[in-house]
């Protein structure tokens, strides 16, 4: 007998030490192709970058991945308990694999004669994600499993669950439990109810089919089995389970993807642009980054609005455009508060007109050119004939620059000449202060497009977009400085740390204010007694200037008051000539329906007088109110007398023109020799 237990001892032990050695061998053999734990250190998911209007509302999330990530900190309790009860009720007591778990759900799949309970943990399912493939093999869970007891050796519980947390796909898109609160509730996680938490938790075994939004029923019945894990976990009392499942669930409502997706498209596209061209695609889509804007929700609508009434006005009334464009803008800041570039955004009309098209100005360029002559010595009582003249062409033809009503109102001051938008007038002035030195000025005040170096450039015949109009009346609205547009105020990295800050823009000065004061006057009259009135007149002090061109192929008005900039297109895309628009008509209309509304909660005030730079004179005529106004210097030497002389810096051309007033005898007939010969204005852009 005793033999027999010797020799039985000594099989046993052989038997222990063959499967010891057999499971070693197992064990060595399944890790010699472990992936490198180092990689959940390393590894950056691509995380969703949010974009945000000035209100604080989102706007658009960007994503390869739709995931905000979350410190483990930030996830509250209740939905790491909810996730914990649901799929590992051991986490915080095994290493890695859960023994215990794995016999009682052999039993209950046994009892059942079918697969009902996993035995993955966390810890195991995070394992999985490092795997390159999906195979569910007995040999890729024993991998799966050695990984996992691995992992347990390197990191903590909570580093663990919070990669968890941040990682798993929930449905809808959503990558991880912060992109799934705001998904599916519109909330941040740190604000789900123990309701919403149960139901995320539930999503896990099969997002697609248990999403609320594909099946709410049997969303809620994953809720309920949630809740009744929590239960059994000690997390939470019965009672509190029946309240939270009696709760209101409050889902926010599936948004589409993509463009679709967007609020504000018109102006939240042109952020997706600026996105990508400051930080590139990589960042813009994975980085993580936090974009807080400068649009105004309820100036965008009214916006939209205007924009929308005038199209369809145009179409009712006969003159057959289909497509019009608005930028708004604080003079003060370059903020961008309003931006829409066409009447009706959707997948097949996403080209934005606000700032990718660039189409002719027409008269609204003047601003430019005037801005120049009244900086260089000019006043508004310079007098200039408004008489017929002609420039020769490249090609041995003339080009005789005339306005629309064929008429010629003969010497006339600038004042009168820029609120009556006089082509032969303005194209005489840009001769006298030079063509460069022209495009120089409208540069500088904020006009990006490139200008073609001609004498039709004062008639505008150089393309230019509505966002470079805005800018470059900004300029005088904001009293002679300028500040670049921005659709940003600050831009965040995923760590929270500012990248871009343009709440305190670069500010530029490029005329003086007395200047910018000078020409606002000039371009009140155009609403008050000139070509915008009486659509452009909304009640309160504005400044703006209308623009048609050639065959009527676009239409504008773009003017400002001290707290706002607006700049309006209205065309068809294809350049079909409109019947008899004019900038003063539906643009006008368009401009002062929104200025109206979009201002109706600012006080009324005038613009800023600079006083020691601009001199108020009575008027002797030649104008439309009882006083002129001159910058310092320029004044006359005597009541209705003579003016000053031109100060030395203006061109030689322009300290040839006699300045006159009503008594005065009018300036002679002047037609000038080109500079350069211009291209045919009335050719097809």
């Amino acid at each position: 007998m005793r033999k027999v237990l010797r020799y039985t001892a000594v099989a046993l032990l052989l038997l222990v030490l063959f499967l010891a050695g057999s499971i070693a061998g197992v064990v060595a053999a399944y890790s010699r192709n472990l992936p490198d734990i180092s990689r959940m250190a390393d590894y950056q998911p691509a995380r969703s970058t949010r974009i945000y209007a000035r209100d604080g509302s989102l706007l658009a999330n960007l994503y390869k991945e739709n995931r905000i990530w979350l410190p483990i900190d930030k996830i509250p309790a209740v939905v790491r308990q909810a996730f914990i009860a649901n799929e590992d009720h051991n986490f915080y007591k095994h290493h890695g694999v859960d023994f215990f778990g794995i016999v009682r759900a052999g039993v209950a799949d046994l009892s059942h004669k079918r697969i009902e309970q996993g035995a993955s943990t966390i810890t195991q399912q995070l394992a999985r994600g490092l795997f390159y493939t999906d195979q569910q093999t007995i040999a890729r869970k024993i991998q799966e499993a050695l990984l996992a007891m691995e992992i347990e050796r390197y990191y903590t519980k909570d580093e663990i669950l919070e990669r968890y947390l941040n990682l798993i796909y929930l449905g809808s898109g959503a990558y991880g439990v912060g992109a799934a609160a705001h998904t599916y509730f519109g909330r941040g996680a740190d604000s789900l109810t123990l309701g919403q938490a149960a139901m995320l938790a539930g999503l896990i075994a099969a997002p697609s089919d248990y999403s609320p939004y594909v099946n709410l029923p049997l969303a809620r019945e994953r809720e309920l089995h949630v809740l009744g894990r929590m239960v059994e976990s000690g997390y939470i009392t019965q009672a509190q389970a029946d309240a939270a499942y009696a709760a209101p669930l409050q889902l926010s409502g599936l948004r589409p993807a993509g463009l679709q997706g967007y609020r504000d498209p018109w102006f939240t596209t042109y952020v997706v642009d600026q996105l990508e061209k400051t930080f590139g695609k990589p960042a813009t889509y994975e980085g993580g980054l936090q974009v807080f804007t400068t649009i105004d929700p309820a100036m965008e609508e009214i916006a939209q609005s205007a924009v929308d009434w005038g199209v369809g006005a145009a179409q009712s009334e006969g003159i057959g455009a289909d497509e019009a464009a608005l930028v708004a803008l604080r003079p003060s800041t370059g903020e961008i508060v309003a931006m829409i570039g066409g009447a009706h955004f959707s997948l097949q009309n996403q080209y934005n007109r606000a700032w990718q098209a660039h189409r002719q100005p027409g008269s609204s360029f003047k601003a430019y050119v005037y801005t120049a002559a009244i900086d260089t010595g000019m006043t508004p009582t310079t007098v200039i004939a408004d008489a017929p003249v002609s420039y020769p062409m490249g090609d041995g033809t003339q080009w005789a620059p005339q306005d629309d009503d064929f008429r010629y109102m003969g010497p006339i001051s600038l004042r009168v000449a820029l609120a009556q938008s006089r082509n032969i007038v303005a194209v005489k002035l840009l001769q006298l202060v030079g063509v460069d030195r022209v495009i120089q000025y409208a540069h500088r005040m904020g006009v990006e497009s490139l200008l073609e170096p001609n004498l039709s450039l004062a008639l505008g015949t150089s393309v230019i977009s509505p966002l470079d109009q805005a800018s470059g009346y900004s300029t005088l609205a904001n009293q002679g400085v300028h500040v670049t547009p921005s659709a940003f105020r600050v831009v965040k990295d995923s760590l929270g740390n500012v990248v871009l800050d343009d709440r305190f823009p670069e500010q530029t000065e490029v005329v003086s204010a007395g200047t910018a004061y000078v020409m606002t006057t000039m371009l009140e009259d155009v609403i008050n007694h000139g070509t915008g009135y009486p659509n452009a007149v909304i009640g309160r002090p504005a400044a703006g200037k209308t623009g048609t061109t050639t065959n009527f192929r676009d239409a504008w008005f773009v003017g400002y008051t001290p707290d706002l900039v607006t700049a309006v297109w209205l065309g068809n895309d294809n350049y079909y000539p409109m019947s008899e628009s004019y900038g003063g008509n539906i643009p006008a209309r368009i401009w002062a329906r929104f200025m109206q509304a979009a201002l109706r909660n600012v006080a009324k005030h005038d613009f800023i007088f600079p006083s020691g730079e601009v001199v108020k004179a009575a008027s002797c005529g030649g104008g439309y109110g009882a006083y002129e106004y001159f910058l310092n210097g320029t004044e006359p030497i005597s009541r209705c007398g003579h003016t000053r002389a031109l100060p030395s810096q203006a061109p030689a051309a322009a300290a040839a023109v006699v300045p006159v007033i009503n008594n005065m005898p009018p300036a002679p007939t002047f037609s000038p020799e080109p500079t350069a010969a211009p291209p045919d204005p009335t050719a097809t852009p």
